[in-house]
């Protein structure tokens, strides 16, 4: 029997494009669709489209400083220079397309907890750098650290499970709770020695009450399959460990080989086993409830193939 899944499906998400030669623009997403599109019938009826929704400024309030939304609004209406130091240029209407990613993500949220499906995918979620006051590395808002405080604080949850496989690490979801006992962390993500942001190293478990919750797993340059396939049963078993009550899955496709600005060398069936993986978790721990978000990936067909297995496996695994 396949599992119903909810998919956010929509032009609005294809708005958040930075202009050429920019690597994070619309095609990571387009592909993504046509390879979905290319499903059995049978396997696409189990899924069910989700309208892409903006957030409110209240909503990315939840998370970000009021200030710096403020500040994304007029360089927005401005359509031009940067909202950090050279990653993350301004565009017009940046300030929307950013709202419909947060908005989306949060909108998959309440379907999950609402209507009894219990996973969801987001496409172009999963923008993990941006800090509360900042942008950072192509991110204008975190809308994976605003689903982390709306599940907390607004749907009542005592423990999100946040697990990032993207090949850069999470630095605006593991430093903004490094101290929060409620949020469980687990990142696989090639070396920070060697690549953008330079975080994430083993020794960086938590803070405070959050001593011990965050996991950290950098990988070298040139880690495959058989490296990723390791890490993510360490991050099983340190998620078993926990009481969950819901899990955020970031599932860059810049990990698999060909990408043109990371230097590591998964292929799909990564995804497709750190999805399983999950599934089990989930459906051990928290009813199943688990949504994914894309993240990064610069090559096309990378993220066509990736997701695609991500989404499948949510499918297929009861």
């Amino acid at each position: 029997m396949l599992t119903k899944v909810a998919l956010v499906k929509g032009p609005e998400l294809l708005k958040y494009s930075f202009p050429a030669p920019h690597p994070m623009n619309s095609r990571r997403i387009e592909s993504f669709y046509k390879r979905i599109e290319m499903l059995s019938r049978e396997v696409l009826d189990a899924l069910e489209i989700v309208t892409p929704k903006a957030a409110t400024t209240e909503e990315i309030a939840l998370f970000h400083d009021p200030s710096y939304i403020e500040f994304v609004k007029k360089k927005s209406a401005e359509g031009r220079g940067y909202l950090d130091l050279g990653d993350t240029p301004s565009f017009p209407g940046i300030f929307e397309a950013a709202c419909y990613v947060v908005g989306s993500t949060l909108e998959l949220c309440r379907t999950i907890l609402s209507r009894g499906i219990k996973r969801g995918f987001n496409p172009m979620g999963g923008l993990h750098h941006a800090r509360r006051s900042s942008a950072s590395g192509f991110c204008v808002f975190n809308d994976a650290a605003v689903a982390i405080v709306y599940l907390l604080k607004v749907a009542g949850l005592e423990t999100v499970a946040y697990v990032d496989i993207d090949a850069h690490h999470g630095d605006g979801v593991c430093y903004e709770f490094y101290d929060d006992k409620r949020v469980v962390f687990a990142d696989i993500h090639q070396d920070g020695r060697t690549l953008y942001p330079g975080t994430g190293f083993r020794h960086e478990r938590g803070r405070g009450e959050g001593e011990g919750l965050k996991l950290n797993i950098p990988l070298p340059p040139g880690s495959g399959d058989e490296e990723f396939r390791a890490a993510m049963l360490e991050i099983k078993g340190f998620l078993m460990e926990h009481d969950l009550d819901f899990i955020l899955f970031q599932c860059g496709a810049d990990g698999v080989v060909g990408d043109p600005i990371t230097n590591l060398s998964y292929t799909a069936a990564s995804h497709r086993f750190a999805a399983e993986v999950l599934c089990d978790v989930a459906n051990k721990k928290c009813g199943g409830r688990m949504l994914a978000m894309g993240g990064g990936g610069y090559n096309p067909e990378n993220t066509a193939e990736a997701w695609t297995s991500v989404v499948k496996a949510f499918i297929e695994k009861p």
